[in-house]
């Protein structure tokens, strides 16, 4: 009988041997298509010039992630999107009003000292959004300047406009009034307010977008908007608490951070426990900053505050490996 030989192909690669169609340049694409209902709404309700702040905003941190890696002699990672998504985030949480200078200067923040010092994508520890915006209060009077409410034909794209200033809902619920606007309005965005945030309706139709790509977890943001609708509501400083309750959820920049900011996935938690504690820390101090802080949000401090607490948060709902015997106390 013939001696038989076979003979086999074997192909040697480091691992991970799983592949993923899921990149962070679709990620990141994802998180723009979400977020775009937002930006239209904001054209229509400020006008052209929210969205040249927009588009001045990404573009400022696209050029500064890539001037940044070319001065280094790094790798490019400008085609991963991720520069942009944090460009217009920045751009919605600041007022349609903002000077182009001030943007550019607070996307410098975010993209440099907050997120390529560190190391680039993956390594910053806090929201560079989010991290550029609290350095944008430098210039507190423009960050906190609101237009009335149907002024947007007075807002021209390349000049810093003449304005009807008007306090926005959130403030007055600070003074621990009830705000003029609806309900309705307040759900739909009629408000004055920053460029991507007063839209709740826009802002849950980008959530249920990203849940059905699997994008992200609803854990953080059903725990962090759970939360401050059990606090507000326990603890009313209206007539109506229900009411009470509801304006809260809907004004100022909760449904945009608990969507958008506070998933992100470099400074959130990746554990379950974790992402839950996560996101009840974030609506307590919300919760607290509007009641007791001089300032009228809390919403993107919480987010800050929290993000310095992650790595503490994943070892605390690290889960036990099955099976592992419990490690006996000190003795």
């Amino acid at each position: 009988m013939a001696h038989m030989k076979y003979f086999y192909e074997l192909t040697v690669s480091s691992s991970p041997h799983a592949h993923s169609p899921v990149t962070t340049r679709t990620v990141m694409r994802d998180v723009l298509l979400a977020l775009l209902p937002a930006l239209l709404g904001a054209g229509y309700f400020f006008g052209p010039r929210a969205v040249m702040v927009t588009l001045v905003s990404a573009a400022g941190c696209v050029f500064f992630e890539w001037a940044y890696r070319k001065l280094m002699k790094l790798d490019s990672t400008v085609w991963d999107l991720s520069a942009v998504v944090t460009g217009v985030l920045l751009a919605f949480v600041c007022p349609p009003t903002i000077p182009y200078w001030i943007v550019l200067l607070g996307d410098l923040f975010a993209i440099v000292l907050v997120k390529q010092l560190f190391g680039g994508i993956g390594q910053n520890f806090v929201n560079p959004a989010l991290a550029g915006r609290a350095f944008m209060f430098s210039w507190a009077v423009h960050m906190s300047t609101w237009v009335e409410v149907g002024f947007r034909n007075g807002l021209h794209i390349f000049t810093t406009p003449d304005i009807v200033t008007a306090a926005t809902p959130l403030a007055a619920m600070h003074q621990g009034m009830m705000p003029q606007a609806s309900l309705w309005e307040l759900f739909l965005g009629n408000i004055g307010g920053s460029i991507g945030e007063t839209s709740a309706l826009l802002l849950l139709i980008g959530f249920a977008y990203l849940l059905i790509r699997k994008v992200i977890s609803p854990r953080i943001p059903l725990a962090f908007m759970g939360t401050v609708a059990i606090l507000t509501f326990l603890f009313p400083r209206g007539n109506d608490r229900l009411v009470w309750m509801a304006a809260q959820l809907f004004s100022g920049g909760l449904v945009l951070g608990a969507v958008f900011m506070a998933t992100d996935y470099v400074t959130s938690p990746v554990t379950k426990l974790g992402q839950t504690i996560f996101g009840i820390g974030c609506g307590v101090l919300t919760v607290v900053i509007r009641y007791f802080g001089g300032y009228n949000e809390g919403v993107s401090y919480a987010i800050l505050i929290m993000n310095c607490c992650v790595m503490l948060l994943d070892r605390v709902g690290r889960p036990v490996k099955f099976g592992a015997p419990k490690k006996e106390g000190a003795r």
